[in-house]
């Protein structure tokens, strides 16, 4: 079950949907719901996983159910990246492990984001499982990977590590796991002195056009 509290004008949002941390209807009301939360109690928000996973990605689950339950989850999965995306206050990412799939994408969707070291993996295996990638996957990919590694990250469908993934743009900072969460207590902290109403006017404004696309999408 997803946890979010607030702690010291932070609002902590612990994954937890299963061995997966898969994105579910449930994960997804449980991350509204939290975001709703900062709004009203905190200035700023962490994301975080369980110990040694962030999310593998969507629930393979609800697409067995057949291709309406799939499109149906995709876009509610797309509207919660999205208002993580364009959230006005600072969102700070805390990768515990692995993060594939929608994990990644929460991950490009955040504003700062911290991993821990380990044998795990970080990245986009759509092509490798035989998905095309919707708009925002593009889109976010786009704004927030290393040009020189899209063709694989994008793709090719290369998953990383994390040391590797600071590379690529996945992550910002990596640390030990046993030190991780106070090291994104830390970068949260920081973010969230900063003045609330400049910086999300100014994160808004940065991230208008690809917000604007993504939005557009879900439509279409």
């Amino acid at each position: 079950m997803t946890i979010c509290k607030v702690e010291n004008n932070i609002a902590i949002i612990s994954l937890d949907s299963g061995k997966a941390n898969a994105v579910s209807h449930q994960l997804i009301d449980d991350v509204d719901a939290g975001l709703d939360e900062a709004q009203a109690s905190a200035k700023a928000v962490v994301i975080r996983g369980r110990p040694g996973i962030f999310s593998a990605g969507f629930d393979l689950k609800e697409f067995k159910k057949g291709p309406e339950a799939t499109i149906a989850l995709v876009k509610r999965g797309t509207k919660i990246l999205h208002r993580i995306f364009m959230h006005p206050q600072p969102v700070v990412a805390e990768c515990t492990g692995h993060a594939v799939a929608a994990g990644a994408f929460m991950l490009l969707a955040a504003d700062t984001r911290l991993g821990a070291k380990g044998d795990f993996k970080i990245g986009l295996n759509e092509t490798a499982i035989g998905f095309e990638l919707p708009i925002f996957g593009f889109e976010f990919a786009k704004a927030r990977l290393s040009k020189r590694h899209l063709t694989a990250a994008v793709v090719q469908a290369e998953l990383y590590d994390p040391t590797t993934a600071l590379d690529i743009g996945y992550l910002d900072e990596i640390h030990d796991a046993d030190k991780l969460h106070e090291a994104t207590l830390e970068v949260a902290s920081n973010l969230a002195a900063l003045p609330s109403e400049a910086y999300g006017k100014n994160k808004r404004g940065l991230r208008a056009e690809i917000g604007a696309t993504i939005e557009a999408s879900l439509s279409a």
